[in-house]
């Protein structure tokens, strides 16, 4: 039993593990460790330079007060030609609190005369601190550090009265109150970069998570497209980056739903025509096979069989044409002359016409130029007149008219037959759609002609319409651009 728990665990772990490592590969994380990293970096520097900057200013501004200090204490002494202790004392006494945290005042030779530091008193001592020494050689001293969380100040500055030395004073300055609010504001701004870099790399895992879950969606989506699932959809919420391929992903799913229905219909309708005339030639070969029959019958029924071999010819003919279209590039267009094309296609469909008594005319003069694929002409034309004569009335006709319009020919095939009804119209161009199947059928058709001549016409980016002729019949509109027109498009 504990085995069967544990396999059933890891079964339920292995998709957290898979997703987890296709997050951990995901170029969305890379992006979030990338802006974290620039954040970091940019938090780091600003530890840096703002406290900096803030000692650099309070330096400087302790160096000013100490100057300001010295000075005073100095501009005091300047009427005394001579200093000892007592007059140095009045002096420092009569001067208001200077807030520092020693004040000396030497004479010539360095010893100190007075010293605000009792404990440990200079008084009447040699004082050997540097900067006095510096300062009885003529040279102000001003200096500030900062150490141990403590802002030492020192100040020396040679005291003179009429153009000569007589002392040095001395003063030092110890500032913990702004050392600690600088150790302060250091702590405050660190912990706070701490905090910010945490929420940023919080909400750039979160953002990285569902950001991937999107993509990891699509991807998914995508897979199920490719193993055939054309109903997938993608939510599509929204207007950003994955929002819009959301969009154009349903859209492309649906037209490859639209496709693949057309081409299972194709293949349906066309397996049923080829069973049809495939069957009636078993049929009849059976029947002659296991029927005793005289001469005339059977070579009734041969003719029957060649009958739909020459169908099946057709139909196969057809759908090879068809499949070109779909598969092979547009062929290359040029000039051609439309009378010498559809003199051609009634050359050739005469014979036919006669023998159902079907008269063709054509009217077209010699200016009629298009910008096509001349196969493609032909068999456009062929197709539409073949269909005309097919499906006509005894002693009727079929006429073929072209007129140059401004940027196109208009070539009109009419004809006297059934016409075709008004329901029936958006269909014709529909492939193995028949208006009269009983007729169709038996005329030989399988519905695939005007799909062929629609298909041409497009490729040649041209356009075919339909419509009743006056007086009972039907009317196909063909129109396709001129070869002036074309060098008008073209910059």
């Amino acid at each position: 039993m504990d085995t069967i728990l544990r396999h059933s665990e890891n079964r339920k772990s292995a998709p957290r593990r898979g997703r987890f490592a296709d997050f951990i590969r995901s170029s969305q994380l890379r992006h979030a460790a990338a802006y974290v990293l620039i954040t970091f970096v940019g938090l780091l520097l600003l530890n840096l330079y703002a406290p900096m900057a803030i000692r650099n200013l309070l330096f400087s501004s302790q160096r000013t007060a100490m100057t300001d200090k010295a000075q005073l204490m100095a501009a005091s002494f300047s009427s005394y030609e001579h200093l000892d202790a007592e007059t140095v004392r009045e002096v420092v006494h009569s001067v208001n609190d200077l807030h520092t945290t020693r004040l000396l005042v030497t004479d010539p030779d360095g010893r100190c005369l007075y010293d605000s530091q009792t404990t440990g008193s200079a008084e009447g001592k040699l004082t050997l601190f540097p900067e006095i020494a510096e300062a009885l050689s003529g040279t102000d001293v001003v200096y500030t550090r900062y150490k141990n969380d403590l802002f030492t100040s020192k100040a020396a500055m040679p005291l003179m009265a009429y153009n000569r030395l007589i002392g040095a004073i001395y003063l030092l300055e110890n500032d913990r109150d702004q050392a600690e609010l600088l150790s302060s504001l250091q702590k405050t701004l660190f912990w706070i970069s701490v905090g910010i870099e945490a929420l940023i790399i919080l909400l750039s895992m979160l953002f990285s998570m569902l950001f991937s879950k999107r993509m990891r969606n699509v991807l998914q989506s995508v897979q199920r497209l490719d193993d055939g699932d054309y109903s997938v959809r993608l939510p599509s919420r929204g207007n950003d980056e994955v929002a819009r391929l959301g969009k154009a992903f349903n859209d492309l799913a649906q037209r490859l739903k639209q496709s693949e229905d057309v081409r299972k219909q194709f293949v349906s309708n066309a397996s049923h025509e080829l069973k049809t005339p495939l069957a009636s030639i078993k049929l009849l070969a059976d029947s002659i096979l296991q029927n005793e029959m005289d001469e005339a019958t059977t070579k009734e029924f041969v003719s029957d069989i060649g009958n739909e071999a020459d169908r099946l010819t057709r139909l196969s003919a057809k759908l090879l044409e068809l499949t070109r279209l779909d598969s092979s590039p547009a062929e290359e267009r040029q000039a051609v002359a439309v009378a010498p094309v559809a003199e051609r296609v009634l050359r050739m469909l005469l014979p036919q016409a006669r023998k159902q008594g079907v008269t063709l005319d054509l009217v077209c003069g010699p200016a009629e130029t298009v910008l096509a694929s001349e196969d493609d002409l032909y068999q456009v034309l062929f197709n539409l007149v073949e269909n005309g004569v097919k499906y006509n009335r005894p002693d009727g006709f079929v006429r073929m008219t072209a007129e140059t319009g401004p940027d196109a020919v208009t070539i009109r095939v009419e004809d006297s037959g059934y016409g075709i009804p008004n329901e029936a119209k958006p269909h014709i161009f529909e492939r193995f759609y028949r208006v009269d199947k009983a007729r169709s059928r038996k005329a030989g058709g399988a519905g695939l002609g005007l799909s062929i001549v629609h298909d041409m016409v497009l490729r040649n980016r041209g356009s075919v319409t339909v419509e009743d002729r006056p007086g009972g019949g039907t009317c196909f509109v063909l129109t396709l651009p001129t070869p002036a027109a074309e060098r008008e498009e073209t910059p």
